[in-house]
C-alpha cells in the first residue's frame, strides 16, 4: 500500500479533540495500531496488509501528528491522547480492541490500559516508553530543540534533503535498522504535514514537549493489575529504549506471555518488519492463517 492509496482511504471523524485521521482495513473484532513520534498511521501499512484478514484494523494519527487536525489550544500530552483514543472508540462503535503500539504510542497504550481497561482485549507492545524511562534520557536533545523551535525546522530540512533524513543523525539513522528503509515516500508522508505551516510546526514542537513529563510511573500499580493478555516484542539494537524495559513489562504485566527479542532491530522496526508484528499478533490473538477469531 503506497502513501497515496493510504491517504486516499483516510477518514476524519469530528471529535471534541479535532478531526482525527484514521485508516481502516478489514472487519471483525477491532485491532488498533498506535504509532510513534514523529510518524503517523502509515507506519503500520505492512501490518494492516497482513492482519486485515483477521481483524478490523484501525490506524489513527495522534493529535498534533500526521494528518489529524487539532485545535492549537488542545493538550497533546499522552494522557490527553489516551482520552482522545477512548472518544475515537466511541465514535467508531468499538467496545474493545487488541492494541498494538510502538514508541510514544506505547506510552499511550499503557495509559489507555490503565484508565480505559474495559476497552483493551490484548496488548502487543514494541520498543516504547516504560515506567521511569519516559521520556528516555536520549530524548532530552529533542526536547531542547523543541523549546527553541529547532526540532520542526530540523524535520523540514530532512524533507528537503532526503539523504540527511537517512544519515546517522537523521530519522533513518537513529530509528531504522536499515536507514534505506525510510523511503522518500515515507519521509514525505510522515514529515510534510508536520512542517506544512507555522501552526503545524508549533504543534510538532509542542507534541515533543508534551512528552517531557512522565505519565507512566503514576499508573504503575494499575498496570500490575492489567487483565489483558500481553506480548512484548523488542528490537535489541535500539539505543533509545533498552531491552531491559521489555523485561520490566514482562515482570509487571500479570498476563504477559513473554518477550521476543528482535536481534539488532531499532526503534521503528515494526515498519521494517511487519511480518514479525503479524506473526506475534496472530499468536497473541489465537488465530491461525486463514481463520479469523
Amino acid at each position: 500500500m503506497n502513501s497515496k492509496e493510504f491517504h486516499a482511504s483516510r477518514k476524519f471523524p469530528e471529535l471534541s479533540y479535532g478531526r482525527i485521521a484514521y485508516v481502516e482495513r478489514g472487519q471483525g473484532p477491532a485491532a488498533v495500531f498506535l504509532h510513534g513520534y514523529p510518524l503517523n498511521g502509515f507506519q503500520w501499512r505492512g501490518a494492516l496488509d497482513r492482519l486485515s484478514k483477521y481483524r478490523r484494523c484501525i490506524a489513527p494519527d495522534f493529535m498534533g501528528l500526521g494528518y489529524s487536525e487539532t485545535p492549537a489550544e488542545q493538550s497533546l500530552a499522552p494522557e490527553a491522547q489516551a482520552d482522545m483514543l477512548a472518544a475515537l472508540f466511541t465514535a467508531l462503535k468499538i467496545d474493545a480492541a487488541d492494541i498494538v503500539a510502538n514508541d510514544s504510542g506505547g506510552a499511550v497504550a499503557q495509559l489507555f490500559a490503565a484508565h480505559h481497561a474495559a476497552h483493551v482485549r490484548s496488548l502487543l507492545l514494541t520498543n516504547c516508553d516504560v515506567d521511569e524511562n519516559s521520556p528516555p534520557p536520549s530524548f532530552k536533545p529533542f526536547l531542547d530543540a523543541a523549546r527553541t523551535g529547532a526540532l520542526a525546522e530540523g524535520l523540514a530540512q530532512q524533507v528537503a534533503d532526503k539523504a540527511l533524513a537517512r544519515a546517522r543523525q537523521g530519522l533513518g539513522g537513529i530509528a531504522y535498522t536499515d536507514p534505506a528503509n525510510l523511503t522518500d515516500e515515507a519521509i514525505d508522508c510522515y514529515l510534510c504535514p508536520l512542517v506544512s505551516s507555522a501552526a503545524r510546526k508549533a504543534q510538532t514542537n509542542g507534541c515533543a514537549l508534551a512528552l517531557e513529563a512522565n505519565p507512566l510511573v503514576p499508573v504503575r500499580a494499575k498496570l500490575k493489575r492489567c487483565a489483558a493478555p500481553a506480548r512484548i516484542v523488542w528490537g535489541t539494537g535500539d539505543p533509545i529504549f533498552d531491552v531491559s524495559w521489555a523485561d520490566w513489562l514482562d515482570r509487571t504485566l500479570p498476563k504477559s506471555r513473554g518477550v521476543r527479542r528482535v536481534e539488532g532491530a531499532k526503534l521503528f522496526f515494526p515498519e521494517e518488519m511487519p511480518e514479525v508484528i503479524a506473526e506475534e499478533a496472530m499468536g497473541l490473538w489465537g488465530v491461525s492463517r486463514g481463520h479469523a477469531a
